[in-house]
């Protein structure tokens, strides 16, 4: 087990899909400094702005010397361009080895939300996809169906 995974222990569906990107749902006050010990050096956080927080974002993470970003998913399908930019955001925090957590509430839609990149930026099958998405938390048909659809509009564009 990874520095960043111990990090995060006691989050929702807590797992690390990719060295150095450890994933799940909702982190509390403590998960923050434990994170930032770790070696984090960014939040990506994709809950919507009305979901209750038991931190304050963005100033408890900035304040604990650590990057947030926020790209907000609702718990329907949402567009492309959403998925396309979640996609390019975890593309270059692996690329730049920048050590990251990805959290919404549960782990429901960063599962879901990884399975784009995990399949064309990584070369997964799709059942590797889901199966490491499933493990983030994704348990959502209808928000898979809508990564899986984003998918092969981009094979086919390609």
């Amino acid at each position: 087990m990874s520095d960043l995974l111990d990090a995060i222990a006691g989050v929702p569906n807590a797992c690390e899909p990719l060295p150095g990107l450890v994933c799940g749902g909702q982190p509390q006050p403590q998960h923050i400094a434990n994170l930032k010990r770790a070696g984090c050096e960014v939040l990506l956080d994709i809950r919507e702005a009305m979901e209750p927080q038991p931190i304050r974002v963005p100033d408890d993470v900035v304040a604990a010397g650590l990057e947030y970003v926020k790209i907000p998913v609702g718990h329907s399908r949402g567009s492309d361009a959403t998925l396309a930019r979640i996609r390019e955001t975890v593309k270059e925090l692996v690329d730049k080895q920048r050590k990251a957590f990805f959290y919404c509430s549960s782990g429901n839609r960063v599962g879901v939300t990884l399975i784009p990149y995990l399949m064309l930026d990584r070369g997964s099958e799709e059942a590797d996809a889901v199966t490491t998405a499933m493990r983030c938390g994704m348990r959502s048909a209808e928000l898979m169906e809508w990564a899986l659809e984003y998918v092969k509009r981009e094979q086919g564009a390609e």
